[in-house]
């Protein structure tokens, strides 16, 4: 019987992911001669090579390759053991790991946070923010229990649970407040502001304006909303922001926000799970929490 342990399947994991046993070792808060000698006892007791040693960096041989994967099937399977043991509680308790996509975080996690906190303190609550593609990639691979994102998502594996609404806003210049409101076909021949590519809110604003994904030299990149904000309120440009974000991101600029005619651009903002998850059912009563949270936050922004 081969004796591999659980630690060596992470260790290794990490070790494909990164391709560098120093930043492999320090995701995996040990140091990297501990990494490399578990992953050699790793490669020992299956009597193959699992890596190509290099003096910058490591390569995955063709049976690492296949190694690698049957370690995250491993791995997965391991965490919703732990998951199906959370489930079969009658409260939500332990860890819970929630992807959001930058353009939602900031303006709704605040409360969601807290209320979640308030409901069920004995939640240990991770937050990881980044862009939609590699949300999905973690869920698939088991590192998030649920994601907050824009639907749809059209993944065969993964449950879509529809929260709420949201429409964008034109933001301008101040001195633009009495300006008419342009239409998409207008939007097209003015400096349009977007985040940069890899957000899926760049793609529904050039959508709106039926622009192509790679768009003219007019159209101007940044990383964050509240970049995006700031150029307009120095007369670069216009952009387009979700709604919530309004009170967060115009409180120091100066700029004036516009809506569009009906039909308004918007986006449908939900949560996403593996329909494999054992969480399901307590994630469903997350997703109205959430829903409840956007609800209120919405009421605030609007008061």
């Amino acid at each position: 019987m081969i004796n591999i342990t659980l630690k060596q399947l992470r260790y290794f994991e990490a070790l494909a992911r990164y391709g560098h046993f120093g930043k492999a070792a320090e995701a995996c808060a040990i140091s990297q001669p501990a990494l490399s000698m578990q992953i050699k006892e790793m490669e020992d007791a299956l009597g193959s090579p699992l890596i190509e040693r290099g003096p910058r960096q490591v390569r995955l041989t063709h049976f690492g390759e296949v190694a690698v994967e049957r370690a995250r099937d491993i791995l997965r399977a391991t965490e919703e053991l732990g998951d199906l043991a959370r489930a079969s509680k009658d409260r939500l308790v332990g860890r819970l790991r929630i992807g959001v996509i930058p353009t939602i975080a900031p303006y709704l996690l605040p409360n969601v946070i807290s209320t979640l906190s308030i409901q069920h303190p004995e939640l240990d609550i991770h937050v990881r923010e980044t862009v939609t593609p590699k949300l999905i990639q973690e869920l698939h691979e088991g590192k998030l229990d649920t994601a907050i994102v824009a639907l749809p998502v059209s993944e065969s594996a993964l449950a879509e649970t529809p929260l709420f609404q949201e429409t964008f806003v034109l933001v301008r210049s101040a001195g633009e407040a009495d300006a008419p409101m342009p239409n998409a076909d207008a939007l097209r021949q003015m400096r349009l502001l977007l985040l940069e590519e890899g957000h899926c809110f760049r793609d529904q604003a050039l959508s709106f304006c039926n622009m192509p994904s790679g768009p003219p030299r007019e159209v101007l990149d940044a990383s964050s909303l509240s970049t995006l904000v700031q150029m307009v309120s120095a007369g670069i440009g216009v952009t387009l922001i979700p709604e919530m974000a309004v009170p967060v991101e115009t409180r120091s600029a100066s700029v004036s926000i516009s809506r569009f005619q009906s039909p308004e651009p918007s986006r449908t903002v939900g949560m996403v799970w593996r329909k494999s998850s054992p969480l399901a059912g307590q994630l469903n009563e997350i997703a109205a929490i959430v829903k409840g949270s956007a609800q209120t936050s919405s009421g605030q922004a609007g008061s």
